[in-house]
């Protein structure tokens, strides 16, 4: 006889999720987290803790999610509704119509009521004021589709979570490394397969939840999968995410799905560490650049920095910057948009240098300064001017330079000018395992492989190319609840 009903592989958002939903449906739930204790949390623990769900507006929200607003709050808040047509016209649109639709549809329409679920599990959540909200004649105006974050960020989340999940009475067995499946002869999933520092073990059980992220954290399956180069990136997060959950299921017949050759990576501070820092957390993220101009170390711009809400590009700028010369972007602002950059700006370590002239800034850069000066001259003169608005899209855009910048763009020529240094940082792989709208994984002929699920950033299918901002979370809190119920319904 098993000892538990449901085992749950991984430690983070998705992992928690499924283990509390599993739990409040009737089955005794194991977690194991392959890091020791004290750098639990997966890649959850370093996000800003955003969640995109659908939703009508702030008095919707108000009702049972952001329940700790007072008046004075609410009074000073403008926030859009974020419909789910909308929301999934964002899912089609950022990943160019090839995400899947069963699994897009079933995030979008669970997202609200699972925003709802959270709250109850006493999971805390405030509007995203110093991120996603521009000051307009005195009101918050929010932006993006991404508004609301978790008290703490992903580190108050996820302590949340845990904190939850230990008064529910769920065992959490830390430094324990999922590294295979067992199988009875009808191929059911029955247990795992671990290794800890004392060595090999098994344990059974009639259920496994794999939710224990993609491979951003193995440079090895990296370059095999992303490309040459990629060993080199920064990664934002855990160190432990190398791609197990992955591979031990691919070696039962799991299917492999999705995007295997793209992921989430965003620009981040050149300075920055090779994995995530548990107390700078995501503050190593630099995504204020619709305010501003990119350039390469060529002095040379390559994106178009005011495409779409920062929401919707920062995703895939990522890869952009791994492209460019010595895996490096330099962002550049002037005294019209400093005050509006995002808090992650003004943290002690960061990468900046600042200067009356552009040519003084290409100094402190090491950059050709007759070059810089050559590109900030010619964005400015194609900007055409407007009525400049940082919280929409408000088509003040550049004419006749490639490329263009589409929204915000005013001319660079107010001194002081300020430069930040950023590379890429790495988040999570949009390659995995195929589930079906159960969350049961499927196999190579399309059935479901008995008693194994998965959730989180393991889940293939979702994200292709690109990625709308507080998607991550909202995924593995929707999936993650899913596995749970379905896992503990299949063992009942």
């Amino acid at each position: 006889m098993s000892e538990y009903d449901v085992i749950v592989v991984g430690c983070g958002n998705a992992a928690l999720c499924a283990a509390m939903s599993a739990h409040e449906n009737g089955a005794k739930t194991l977690v194991l987290e392959r890091a020791p204790e004290d750098e639990k949390g997966g890649n959850s623990y370093f996000t800003a803790g955003g969640f995109r769900f659908a939703h009508e507006g702030l008095e919707d929200v108000s009702k049972d999610i952001l329940t700790d607003l007072s008046d004075s709050e609410r009074d000073m808040i403008v926030l859009p509704s974020h419909s789910r047509e909308f929301f999934m016209d964002q899912m089609r649109e950022v990943t160019r119509y090839q995400c899947d639709e069963d699994l897009a549809n079933l995030l979008v329409d669970r997202s609200r009521m699972t925003m709802g679920w959270l709250r109850s599990h006493n999971i805390r959540f405030v509007p995203m004021f110093g991120r996603q909200s521009f000051l307009v004649d005195g009101k918050h105006h929010f932006y993006g589709g991404v508004n609301i974050e978790a008290v703490g960020g992903g580190a108050g989340l996820v302590e949340a979570e845990l904190a939850e999940a230990e008064k529910l009475g769920i065992e959490i067995r830390y430094g324990t490394a999922a590294i295979g499946l067992l199988q009875s002869a009808d191929r059911t999933v029955t247990g795992v397969k671990i290794r800890t520092r004392e060595g090999y073990g098994e344990i059974t059980s009639k259920a496994v939840i794999i939710a224990s992220g993609g491979f951003e954290s193995n440079p090895e399956m990296r370059v095999r999968y992303l490309g040459v180069g990629w060993d080199l990136c920064r990664v934002r997060g855990t160190r432990h995410n190398m791609g197990e959950g992955i591979k031990m299921a691919l070696e039962i017949g799991a299917k492999p799905y999705g995007n295997w050759s793209s992921c989430h990576a965003c620009e981040w501070d050149i300075s920055a560490p090779p994995y995530g820092d548990r107390w700078i957390l995501d503050n190593f993220q630099k995504h204020s650049y619709p305010l501003g101009i990119m350039v390469n170390t060529d002095c040379e711009r390559f994106v178009d920095e005011g495409a779409d809400y920062r929401n919707l590009t920062y995703a895939k700028y990522g890869r952009e910057i791994m492209a460019q010369p010595n895996r490096t972007a330099i962002q550049i602002f002037d005294q019209q948009t400093v005050d509006k950059l995002r808090d992650e700006y003004r943290i002690r370590e960061v990468t900046k240098a600042e200067s009356d002239t552009i040519e003084g800034l290409a100094e402190q850069l090491d950059l050709d300064p007759e070059k810089l000066a050559a590109t900030v001259k010619e964005y400015n003169d194609a900007c055409q001017g407007g009525d400049y608005n940082p919280a929409i899209l408000d088509g003040v855009a550049t004419q006749g330079i490639e490329p263009p910048k589409s929204n915000w763009a005013l001319p660079i020529n107010k001194p002081p000018y300020v430069a930040y240094v950023c590379t890429t940082g790495i988040t999570f792989t949009f390659g995995g395992l195929q589930i079906n709208t159960k969350g049961e994984v499927q196999d190579m002929t399309d059935q479901s492989i008995p008693g194994l699920y998965a959730a989180g950033e393991l889940v293939g299918g979702l994200f292709y190319e690109n990625y709308p901002g507080g998607t991550g979370l909202m995924s593995g809190s929707v999936f993650g609840k899913l596995a749970g119920e379905s896992a503990a319904d299949y063992v009942s």
